[in-house]
């Protein structure tokens, strides 16, 4: 699995997790969050997902990385948001297994899902959230969502 950096490039799961524990070792004391959100985009007859990993540091920045996924055409908006959160899902139990190991369990893992009380989306909230929340994570949706409505959306486009 191979992730993308702004700033370093194209990176393994590895290397991508070798920087996020540089980046927390960076300032030790200071309190952090490691969000996972998805979002996609229908283009040219298929559907572009992006899963981003946000390391935030609390009032103080954040660094992230991001995994492009190209699948069939979903027209779909409740299959497409149940793919996104499935991928977050699938990529969040990955780094908290990860992290786990690594001594960093501290750290809560969210799942930010686009989905909001407005919208097309707003019938899917109980599902989704469940769906993360079964799954013993903490779910945000729109507005607190950032990770999948404004971080993974950057990249779709």
């Amino acid at each position: 699995m191979y992730l993308t950096s702004p700033t370093k490039g194209r990176l393994s799961f590895e290397e991508m997790m070798d920087e996020i524990r540089s980046y927390i070792a960076g300032l030790p004391n200071s309190q952090y969050k490691i969000i996972i959100g998805s979002d996609s985009q229908v283009m040219k007859g298929q559907t572009c997902f992006i899963t981003a990993v946000i390391v935030h540091r609390l009032s103080k920045g954040a660094r992230y990385f991001y995994r492009k996924r190209m699948h069939r055409k979903i027209k779909s908006l409740r299959q497409k948001i149940f793919f996104e959160t499935a991928l977050s899902l699938e990529l969040g139990g990955i780094i908290a297994k990860h992290c786990a190991e690594a001594g960093l369990d501290e750290h809560q893992v969210e799942i930010h899902i686009d989905v909001g009380s407005h919208g097309d989306t707003k019938d899917l909230i109980r599902e989704v959230v469940g769906m993360v929340t079964g799954s013993g994570f903490n779910a945000k949706i729109k507005p607190d969502a950032y990770g999948a409505s404004s971080v993974a959306d950057r990249h779709t486009k």
